[in-house]
């Protein structure tokens, strides 16, 4: 049978109860068998355990060939630019500690299929106990930009190393503490706005910045007979600054 990526995550939650259930990672060699207790592993083998989910529940998908970019899986066969799931899992006793997508192929890949933009992130919030048992905190449904969030010095919160620009890095989406600097992303056009900033900071694609933007938008408008209004990210950049105001709040 066929589901949306929101009937997958709403049969996990209130079917299947996921978060009042709990599992153990085990592994054997020879006559030696052990239960894993390095947190680190779920994380590895999340995208994994729902394959095995999916296909116990008769549920359709097809796995992505290229595993470096999302989704993991497309949930409608007979249509690969629909339906498209993304899974991630952290640790939920700190911050979200896994990729969202290389940001040089990210940039190119959405242009030339501007509906990995809507790709759903299916986000395990584990936590793993003394005695090696898994149990999930929390479990949600997002859209790349609910996940994303600037940075001081760029449009979008990178991993940068040697002053090259690497991964695109998830935000804490999910807390309003006094120590959060920085809100998510409201929509799709704010999210391209810093999208097109950052083409045009990162010294590798600068030179696609003067018309990034003109073709993206125009491979959208063919995918979606959609017209999206990109605003500039100097009119914008100040709104996801969280001020001391709304951290009292």
């Amino acid at each position: 049978m066929k589901l949306t990526a929101q009937e997958v995550y709403d049969k996990l939650m209130l079917e299947d109860k996921i978060l009042e259930v709990k599992g153990q990672i085990k592994f054997y060699l020879g006559d030696v068998s052990i239960v894993v207790k390095q947190r680190d592993v779920v994380g590895n083998i999340m995208q994994e355990w729902l394959e095995g989910w999916l296909k116990q529940n008769e549920i359709s998908y097809k796995l992505n060939s290229n595993t470096q970019m999302p989704p993991d899986f497309y949930l409608n066969p007979d249509d690969l630019t629909s339906e498209l799931l993304e899974v991630k899992a952290f640790n939920y006793g700190a911050s979200p500690g896994f990729d969202i997508a290389d940001f040089n192929a990210f940039q190119s890949e959405i242009i030339e299929k501007p509906y990995m933009l809507h790709t759903k992130y299916l986000i395990f919030g584990y936590q793993m106990q003394e005695d090696g048992y898994v149990v999930i905190k929390k479990l949600w449904l997002q859209s790349v930009w609910e996940i994303c969030r600037r940075m001081e010095n760029w449009p979008l919160n990178l991993q940068i190393k040697d002053k090259v620009v690497h991964k695109i890095r998830p935000c804490t989406w999910y807390s309003n503490g006094k120590n959060i600097k920085y809100r998510p992303f409201e929509n799709i056009e704010d999210f391209i706005s810093a999208m097109e900033q950052t083409v045009y900071q990162n010294p590798k694609t600068r030179e696609k910045s003067g018309e990034w933007l003109k073709l993206f938008l125009r491979s959208y408008e063919k995918q979606f007979n959609e017209k999206l209004k990109i605003p500039r990210w100097s009119d914008i950049e100040d709104n996801y600054i969280v001020k001391k105001e709304q951290k009292k709040e």
